[in-house]
């Protein structure tokens, strides 16, 4: 620590309980009173330094014991003790722990250049100025000590010098001077010694990335944490750097944060109430950047959960569900399990919080002329590096969805809401959203018939993958229509596929009878050959074409059984497990037949059937 050396003589101050006096041999003829301590002094040391003490002493000088109150002293007892040993030139030292006491004091008892020359004035404002200032560690520190020393330190713009000096240093880049962040000690680079212009400093660098200041800003109060942001605000400090500072900052006094981080609470952080909390906690909201993404999600979400605990008010409630709705696309599942921190318990998650986050998101989304994805298909879904935020979104609440499903306390009304807020066009497939279903009829048994059919048809049975379909197709849980629905859309795709497969087929059988018709003179073998296996390939997709139409055949044979069957359940199961195990079975007998039966040279493999899908049979 920097310090200011002054004064020669030997420190004869002595303290018993709360009387100072000056062991000199020479009997005391003054006494002052500074708060709870009492100073026996001498008239004339202080009168020669100090302009207040010598108007005050002539006052009193036709009194029989001379004795000076000082109540309002900044600083009290212990900015007097500094200002007697410079009174009487004994050795003491000005550090950035106590030049703020002696700075403010000196100046209400006016010891300045007019008094005497070289006065306590004058000294420790060349202490603050050359030294302190130019400093972090000792700006800081200072600034520290001015919190107990409002308003007077404010009043000699100790305060505002210091804010100014850490935010010139917290916003300078050290690259710019050229001059390497040192630390001096015995450490070195693991290279040696730093070289500067070839001298050698003997001081190893340190790294410094743009946060290497939250932690030193922390022990702050509140005021003057506030002052020091607004003016790093000010000078153009990025916001992301600001958000990280306040979230540095947040985490050192509530304990709902530390236990959210796994971090170990500060002492600091018992000392306050929870009404401290709250006040603080909306502060920091406050004082949050505006800018979208600034703030982490996962630090905002943290702040939601202690908001809820310590009851704070519902304009910084509602200022944090914006906050996380505006970037929600950056949330994790884990973020959306908030829990229910009501005395109703009616659920174990907050759904209604997560409806109105998701409601500003999707506000904003429009706001902005956020696109309208069309439906993926299976492989461009896993193809894609990035989906749309609202994409995102979508297979972010149908994963919360399908977490707090199982909760027997979660209302139909609640969970068809939520189901129902994501726009049809931001799911490109309905998988998660038949899952989270699934899982709700299967912790909700009770649900009747119409509740069920009700809850599906925010499900589109077009959108389902093909281990969705089998998966629905033998689902017990479902209501019959829609295990209909699946059967007709799953064979609906299938007749769209196989047509696609002909048509591949037959462009590539004329292509090539084409070009074997260009060549046959020169090479009329191998092109004979080819046009050989396509007719063996056609004869082969002939037989599949008669099949395929044989279980259309069979398929209304069994509708007609099941109308008649009056839907019992039970029947169509095993009806619906019998037919699906029947198409599989029939077209793996149909592949085999037209793969067996003809066998495909290299030639042939290459005119293989290709289905809308991106899939080879």
């Amino acid at each position: 620590m920097a310090c200011l050396k002054l004064g020669s003589k030997v420190d004869t101050f002595q303290r018993q309980g709360k009387i100072w006096f000056c062991s000199t041999g020479l009997p005391s003829d003054v006494t002052v009173e500074v708060g709870d301590m009492s100073f026996h002094l001498h008239k004339f040391p202080l009168l020669s330094k100090s302009g207040l003490l010598e108007k005050l002493i002539a006052e009193k000088s036709n009194e029989e014991g001379c004795i000076i109150e000082l109540p309002d002293l900044p600083g009290s007892s212990k900015a007097f003790e500094l200002v007697a040993k410079f009174c009487y030139g004994m050795k003491m030292e000005l550090t950035s722990s106590n030049v703020v006491y002696a700075r403010c004091a000196a100046e209400d008892l006016q010891m300045t250049e007019e008094v005497s020359e070289g006065n306590l004035v004058s000294k420790s404002e060349a202490f603050l100025n050359q030294v302190v200032l130019r400093s972090w560690r000792e700006s800081l520190k200072v600034l520290q000590t001015c919190n107990e020393l409002l308003p007077r330190a404010e009043d000699l713009s100790i305060v505002k010098r210091c804010i100014e000096s850490l935010t010139a240093k917290a916003c300078t880049d050290p690259d710019l001077f050229g001059w390497p962040m040192v630390e001096h000690g015995s450490l070195q680079s693991p290279g040696g010694s730093v070289l500067w212009n070839g001298i050698n400093t003997g001081a190893r660098t340190r790294i410094r990335s743009s946060d290497w200041w939250y932690d030193d800003v922390s022990p702050l109060s509140l005021p003057l944490y506030k002052r020091l942001m607004s003016a790093m605000v000010s000078r153009g400090i990025r916001a992301e750097t600001i958000a990280g500072s306040l979230s540095s900052y947040a985490k050192r006094y509530l304990p709902g944060l530390n236990k959210r981080h796994n971090a170990t609470p500060t002492t600091s952080t018992s000392l306050l109430s929870k009404e401290e909390q709250r006040s603080l906690l909306e502060e920091i909201v406050s004082l949050l950047p505006a800018q979208k993404g600034a703030t982490s999600t996962k630090f905002l979400v943290g702040l939601l959960r202690t908001a809820m605990i310590v009851k704070a008010s519902s304009p910084c409630l509602s200022d944090l569900e914006r906050r996380i709705g505006m970037q929600l696309d950056e949330a994790s599942l884990d973020d959306l399990l908030i829990p229910t921190f009501s005395n109703s318990f009616e659920t174990l998650y907050d759904v209604d919080c997560i409806l109105r986050i998701l409601k500003h998101f999707l506000a904003m989304d429009q706001n902005t002329g956020g696109a309208s994805p069309g439906v993926l298909d299976d492989e461009q879904l896993m193809s894609s590096p990035s989906l749309t935020p609202v994409t995102t979104v979508a297979k972010l609440i149908d994963g919360y969805m399908a977490e707090i499903a199982p909760d027997v306390n979660l209302k139909l009304p609640k969970f068809q809401s939520l189901a129902a807020a994501i726009p049809e066009y931001a799911r490109p497939l309905d998988d998660g959203l038949y899952r989270a279903i699934d899982i709700y009829f299967k912790a909700h048994q009770w649900l009747s018939e119409s509740d069920r059919e009700q809850l599906c048809r925010l499900m589109d049975c077009q959108k389902l993958s093909l281990e969705a379909c089998t998966h629905a197709a033998q689902n017990e849980r479902l209501p019959l229509r829609v295990i209909v629905q699946v059967l007709f859309f799953e064979q609906l795709q299938l007749r769209t596929s196989i047509a696609g497969c002909f048509l591949v087929s037959d462009n590539l059988d004329g292509s090539r009878q084409l070009r074997s018709g260009l060549v046959a003179a020169g090479d009329g073998g191998g092109w004979a050959s080819a046009v050989r296996e396509n007719q063996v390939l056609k004869v082969g997709l002939d037989h599949m074409r008669m099949r395929v139409s044989e279980l259309e055949k069979e398929c209304s044979i069994m509708r007609q059984e099941i109308e008649r069957l009056g839907r019992k359940k039970s029947v169509w199961s095993d009806a619906s497990k019998k037919f699906s195990s029947k198409v599989r079975s029939q077209m793996c007998s149909t592949r085999e037949d037209s793969a067996g039966g003809h066998p495909r040279s290299s030639g042939s493999r290459r005119i293989e059937g290709i289905g809308r899908d991106g899939k080879t049979f």
